[in-house]
């Protein structure tokens, strides 16, 4: 048998762990960050970029897909070219997936904090980075799928089923949740509206979660974790189940996200049905991952890079325990909206992701560079820390979700809320977020340990370079079943009938839950006073869209009790119709604002903006003062009008070429609502002296993007009537 020689490409891990251990620094620092946040308001008062509204998504996108994506490469890179014994086959394309990624992480970095932003959750990013998202994931699947086509080992290992279906997946969600309407260079509208857009959204949502931050990982559990042991898979037959089982049930769970919202109930019946199965397939695979430990526990009390695997099935196998139990319409019902969510998914992040990416980073580096770990040491004091960070992370979140939930819900005798006033539930948990932030700065002292080990192991070191290899080259055998050959190891060598296959598994749940949403008008019933914004509310929609306002309030009132009395009439789905992206929100650290508007006058809003505090004392809210004093870019209304009516908006072409007249008049109508505050009065007059006195341009107040705001925040919920007696005070 002829044997080939070739060299693995052990430089592109190389970068990948790098940009691991920078991005995920960086990621964690911003999530610190936000955490004091809430501890301290106005930390960053003043600065716009800083603000916590437009750093939460640069936050989650650091983390999943700077932190987390880069992991990924890094290790798909590694174990594939090992697993097929075959070298990537395109070094252009290998370099093209580095570059082109972090080009689209600094881009996120830059963009997200200046407000460019979708709002749509773990899907900020503008159309244009999007693009280049789409571009490059698909070069690396095309990279992958080619080398594939070239390898030396016939039957593809249950971690690249893994790759081929996250590659294939991930591409799907992106595409079709991404779609919208430009506007201008960085500004955009999804094409999908209110329900519509929400159920998009989060079958997106949920299964980012599930095919980039789940089945990568698994694939990467099922080759690191035996390598690491130096054992077998304790079961290829439960690998299969677990495959096909997992990447089918999975796709049809997002509804769960929308329990008790607007969405038709035969969708949000159908999330929770396939949410409960998803617990049999996901333990499937921590039970297989923790068992290829069997007869190697003496090793896993010494070895740091066991450690953090076994932490890190175990927290995989609690997330999805938990996910499925969240799911269940009972459990939601308290859960949802609260920090109790906030603990789930950090489970997930902080144990699953994190820990599998620490231990397989330990056992990567030395042997790319050919030397010992600096200090095993250090690797179990940052094991030691880093767990302990996640515990005092995790567990007051679960705590202060179980408070808010019992304090939004307790009546009393009379039938009045015992906690109208929402600031009380906030205040409450305060102690809770205070050791969140202790925990938190814990897990970012590990990685710091992590990084200063790395880096003294490569200075230890030789240079990278790339390995040289030898296998036998593949020969051909019939395509068909050979005689005693299972169907599954005949799929195991046609990875493209494989991912064919894996491709049609996905396909079947999206299809069914989504296209009749989108198609069957009667599944959103349209509601005759719902009008379109304002040109004045649109903007004032675009600006609350880019101080990310979603990222903290909620516009969904869930048809329970305690809710309709809080807020007021539940929300119907024909409310939202016009709203190009749906601003629903999944967490209330301030009240619904579904039905906010004419609640309190325009002067509270303005100053509730300039300094949350006068308002409502005891606010974590921070202060938004350059709202006040940025004038407003009604250059693109026009603009935005036509994309809207492109999207079924029924603006009429008179209100289009009228719209500049429309927004002045209403902002003049504010503007002198405004007068009635004589301190308003009194510091505007002094303002607009000052300017004069200087040779300073002054902005009329009616041309400002606080009024826009104002006009939007007004506006909410006012389009169907509701008794006044169900709308209490916060």
């Amino acid at each position: 048998m002829e044997m080939q020689q070739f060299y693995y490409d052990n430089k592109i891990v190389k970068k990948f762990i790098y940009a691991t251990l920078l991005w995920g620094i960086v990621g964690f620092s911003v999530g610190l960050l936000l955490a004091f946040m809430f501890l301290f308001p106005n930390l960053t008062d003043g600065i716009s970029w800083l603000s916590f509204g437009r750093l939460r998504p640069l936050h989650t996108n650091a983390v999943i897909f700077a932190f987390v994506g880069n992991a990924i490469f890094a290790g798909v890179y590694y174990s594939l070219q090992r697993l097929l014994k075959a070298r990537m086959a395109s070094n252009f394309l290998s370099n093209f997936n580095f570059w082109g990624w972090q080009l689209i992480i600094v881009a996120a970095a830059i963009t997200l904090p200046l407000g460019y932003s979708t709002s749509k959750e773990y899907a900020e990013l503008e159309w244009p980075i999007d693009i280049a998202i789409a571009l490059v994931w698909v070069a690396f699947g095309v990279n992958m799928i080619w080398t594939i086509l070239q390898r030396r080992q016939r039957h593809l290992y249950v971690a690249i089923w893994f790759y081929l279906a996250t590659f294939v997946t991930v591409a799907v969600l992106h595409i079709f949740n991404s779609l919208a309407l430009p506007v201008s260079a960085l500004k955009s509208y999804s094409v999908y509206a209110g329900v519509q857009d929400a159920l998009v959204q989060w079958w997106y949502g949920h299964n980012a979660v599930a095919f980039f931050l789940t089945t990568p990982f698994l694939g990467l559990m099922y080759y690191f974790v035996p390598k690491a042991a130096n054992r077998p898979v304790y079961s290829y037959r439960l690998s299969i189940v677990h495959f096909w089982s997992l990447i089918f049930i999975y796709i049809w769970a997002g509804p769960h996200h929308l329990l008790y919202s607007a969405l038709p109930d035969w969708a949000q019946n159908l999330g929770v049905a396939f949410s409960v199965m998803l617990i049999a397939p996901s333990w499937g695979g921590m039970i297989n991952g923790l068992l290829t430990l069997r007869g190697a526990w003496d090793k896993v009390r010494v070895d740091p890079v066991l450690k953090f695997m076994v932490v890190a099935i175990t927290g995989y196998g609690m997330a999805t325990f938990e996910g499925p139990m969240l799911s269940l319409k009972n459990v939601n019902a308290i859960a949802h909206f609260s920090d109790w969510i906030i603990a789930h998914v950090h489970v997930g992040a902080l144990a699953w992701n994190g820990f599998l990416t620490f231990g397989m980073i330990y056992w990567l580096v030395p042997r790319l560079f050919k030397t010992n770990l600096h200090s095993v040491a250090l690797a179990n004091v940052h094991f030691w820390v880093g767990t302990l960070g996640i515990i005092l992370y995790t567990l007051p979140m679960y705590v202060a979700g179980f408070v808010q939930a019992s304090m939004w819900k307790q009546f009393n005798p009379d039938g009045t809320l015992t906690y109208g006033n929402f600031l009380e539930t906030v205040n409450e948990i305060i102690p809770m977020y205070w050791m969140r932030a202790i925990g938190g700065s814990m897990y970012i002292l590990g990685a710091i340990i992590m990084l200063y080990n790395i880096i003294r192991t490569v200075r230890a070191g030789s240079d990278v370079t790339d390995e040289l290899a030898e296998a036998a080259a593949l020969t051909k055998v019939a395509s068909h079943r050979t005689k005693g050959e299972g169907y599954h190891t005949w799929l195991e060598r046609k990875p493209i009938k494989l991912t064919i296959y894996a491709t049609i598994a996905i396909l079947i749940g999206g299809i069914v839950q989504i296209i009749p949403t989108l198609l069957v008008k009667s599944n959103i019933p349209t509601i005759s006073s719902v009008k379109p914004y304002t040109p004045l509310e649109l903007e004032g929609r675009d600006l609350y869209i880019r101080e990310g306002c979603v990222g903290c309030h909620s516009q969904m009132i869930r048809p329970f009790r305690s809710e309709v009395e809080r807020y007021g009439e539940y929300s119907k789905a024909g409310e939202y119709v016009y709203d190009h992206p749906f601003l629903w929100g999944s967490k209330r650290t301030g009240p619904d604002l579904h039905r906010v508007g004419k609640k309190y006058n325009d002067n509270w809003h303005l100053n509730h903006m300039y300094d949350p505090q006068s308002t409502s004392p005891g606010s974590i809210m921070p202060s938004y003062k350059w709202l006040i004093t940025n004038k407003l870019d009604k250059s693109k209304t026009e603009d935005k009008m036509r994309v809207m009516v492109s999207l079924g908006v029924p603006y009429t072409d008179e209100e289009i070429t009228y719209a500049q007249a429309a927004m002045n008049q209403q902002g003049k109508m504010i503007e002198e609502n405004l007068y009635q505050d004589p301190d308003f009065v009194k510091n505007y007059e002094a303002d607009k002296k000052y300017a004069k006195e200087n040779g300073l341009e002054f902005i009329e107040m009616k041309d400002r993007e606080i009024i826009a705001i104002i006009a939007y925040i007004q506006r909410l919920g006012t389009d169907i009537k509701v008794k006044e007696d169900q709308i209490s005070k916060k």
